[in-house]
């Protein structure tokens, strides 16, 4: 099964496509960022976002995605955009025809590090070792969304158990 997992972002947007192997593992296929240029418009950064993520999810075909949550604590005007980009994702990927599953950061943390309260380099290490990378996922919003999918085929796996 290929899950991609989606760290949101307007400037950067993460995504991670990782596989279960028929043996139970994990592999990265693809992993990087989505950058839209700082000094273009709001609707050219989020139509590029929308485009280039469109051309990831071609390529790939994966069976199901995985996004974060919109979290913040202060910055109003951070969280709009952020909730513009996650509305991009959300509709790529249901024009692609994925279910799409949403996590939150203390759910990623807890499905990748085993701790709700992890800081970021230790998901960052689990990351890398659970995928067999050589070094940590960069830049972080890839790591992100590596953990984003990882998390989604943990908890697919619980579903699955469940039903039996």
């Amino acid at each position: 099964m290929l899950v991609v997992g989606i760290d949101p972002g307007t400037a950067t947007t993460g995504y991670g496509f990782v596989r279960e192997t028929v043996e139970g593992g994990l592999e990265a296929v693809e992993y990087g960022i989505i950058q839209t240029p700082a000094g273009l418009s709001q609707e050219k950064r989020l139509s590029l976002l929308f485009e280039a993520l469109n051309d990831k999810l071609l390529f790939h075909r994966p069976a199901s995605a995985a996004v974060e949550k919109l979290f913040f604590q202060r910055n109003v005007s951070t969280a709009i955009a952020v909730g513009q980009a996650r509305g991009v994702v959300l509709l790529a990927l249901a024009q692609a025809g994925l279910e799409v599953s949403e996590y939150s950061p203390l759910e990623v943390k807890q499905a990748v590090a085993g701790y709700g309260g992890a800081d970021k380099n230790q998901v960052q290490q689990m990351v890398r070792a659970l995928l067999n990378l050589p070094e940590i996922p960069r830049p972080d919003d890839a790591a992100d969304a590596l953990a984003v999918a990882i998390c989604h085929i943990h908890s697919s796996r619980i579903e699955r158990l469940n039903r039996v």
